[in-house]
């Protein structure tokens, strides 16, 4: 079986992409959560 080795620079470029999917999901997670919150409390005002 072969690995394959990075270079700093795709190591780097590979930590920035996680990163920013990381923060893409979690504000993804974020607006799920607060519009659930909203439709609830909406539900429960009525």
């Amino acid at each position: 079986m072969e690995f394959v080795t990075l270079t700093d620079a795709q190591k780097k470029s590979r930590r920035g992409r996680n990163i920013a999917l990381g923060v893409v999901l979690f504000g993804l997670v974020a607006i799920f959560y607060v519009v659930t919150l909203i439709k609830f409390s909406n539900g429960m005002v009525q």
